[in-house]
């Protein structure tokens, strides 16, 4: 497995987010392409090249593309978003990067309802366009059960469904991680290194720099192996006072796992 930076996470411009991932020693990073200057609305056909070559020179890697622009469950949005996220997948074939990961939005619980159905088509409209291009779909692990997410993905019933796996969000609602792993298995196709607590006690969930919190990272690579996953352990931090700090640490965490590149 190799371990890549989510851009955003650096709170930089693009190539100056791109010279720090390679001078932390990160094999590759994950391009946030919704609301900014890689947005497929403004990264130009050169602009897509430049940032190719740009790239190669710096010998980075790019694990998949991020495109969150809040899901599909809202009827006042659906139509817009998945609009913007084939477009996404149009630049996903111009990086030659065949993953895009995002949030679907909450699975209504009530299966037989219209807000299910419709959550359905439009997930599965974006996974046969992605399917269509050589690319995937990767929804990210969230607020449902490993188990949930699967049988939500058996009915999209498109080659172009899989999972962006992010271990603390599940331990954030209190899910099972390892059932997770085990029920998403070969669909997972990038992740998130991300770590987190839940205590419904106290705090409910908070985000906490990685190896701090309920992720046990050596017992979930582990099983994250044993599917036969040997991507991309993509480090997320979304809050903290020093995000760069805590993804330098995160990076020589990270690498000293078992199965990680050094």
């Amino acid at each position: 497995m190799k371990v890549g930076i989510i851009t955003a996470s650096l709170l930089m411009e693009t190539k100056d987010a791109l010279r720090k991932a390679k001078e932390m020693g990160a094999h590759g990073v994950q391009l946030w392409v919704a609301d900014n200057d890689l947005d497929p609305s403004r990264l130009s056909q050169s602009g897509r090249q430049d940032l190719l070559t740009f790239m190669d020179g710096l010998g980075l890697e790019c694990s998949a593309l991020c495109g969150d622009i809040g899901g599909f469950a809202n009827p006042k949005t659906v139509d817009e978003n998945v609009t913007r996220t084939k477009a996404m997948f149009d630049l996903c074939v111009d990086l030659k990067t065949p993953i895009l990961t995002t949030h679907v939005g909450a699975l209504p619980e009530d299966k037989s309802s219209k807000a299910y159905a419709d959550l359905l088509a439009a997930v599965r409209e974006v996974a046969e366009y992605a399917a269509d291009r050589g690319c995937c779909f990767a929804n990210e692990t969230g607020l449902e059960s490993g188990p949930g997410l699967a049988r939500f993905l058996d009915e999209v019933g498109s080659e172009g469904a899989k999972v962006n796996f992010d271990p603390a969000n599940l331990c954030m609602n209190g899910l099972d991680l390892l059932e997770a792993v085990g029920a998403l298995g070969d669909r997972i196709v990038h992740t998130h290194a991300k770590d987190g607590i839940f205590d419904s006690a106290k705090t409910g969930f908070k985000e906490v720099p990685l190896g701090e919190g309920d992720v046990n990272f050596p017992v979930y690579l582990k099983a994250l192996r044993d599917t036969g996953f040997d991507g991309y352990l993509t480090i997320e931090r979304e809050c903290g006072n020093d995000p760069v700090g805590d993804i330098a640490a995160a990076i020589t965490f990270l690498k000293a796992q078992e199965g990680v590149e050094s």
